[in-house]
């Protein structure tokens, strides 16, 4: 597992930019090399319920990157909490174990990217 808190990366002109009179500002949250060479299976914009959870699982060969829109998360990787903020990046790797709680009285929005081999990402629930 893998976080990245938005809040500790600075803001840099795109590589396409003026640098000394940016039109856009980007936060370089993961680089080349660093996700696993693979098909995208899915792109998710998800919501958790008020104080609901998904179930305990992991993915067999598929690799999940979960870019977190709200605060008031918590992960559970391989059983260790993890308080998730809103901008945060948490890259989970194949065959650990996951599950996530909305700890809010608001609905939780993330958007997830699956990036699957060649078993397109099967799930198994724990």
């Amino acid at each position: 597992m893998k976080l990245i808190r938005s809040k500790d990366v600075p803001n840099v002109p795109a590589s396409h930019e003026d640098s000394k009179d940016p039109g856009v500002l980007k936060k370089v949250m993961l680089k080349f090399g660093e996700l696993r060479v693979g098909i995208i299976s899915m792109v998710n914009w998800a919501t958790i319920p008020p104080h609901k959870s998904f179930q305990n699982h992991y993915h067999e060969d598929m690799q999940e990157i979960f870019i977190m829109l709200d605060d008031g998360a918590e992960a559970y990787i391989n059983g260790k909490k993890i308080e998730l903020y809103k901008g945060d990046v948490m890259v989970v790797d194949p065959r650990e174990t996951h599950e996530m709680k909305n700890i809010t009285d608001k609905p939780l929005e993330y958007v997830v990217f699956g990036v699957a081999g060649s078993k397109n990402g099967k799930s198994v629930n724990v």
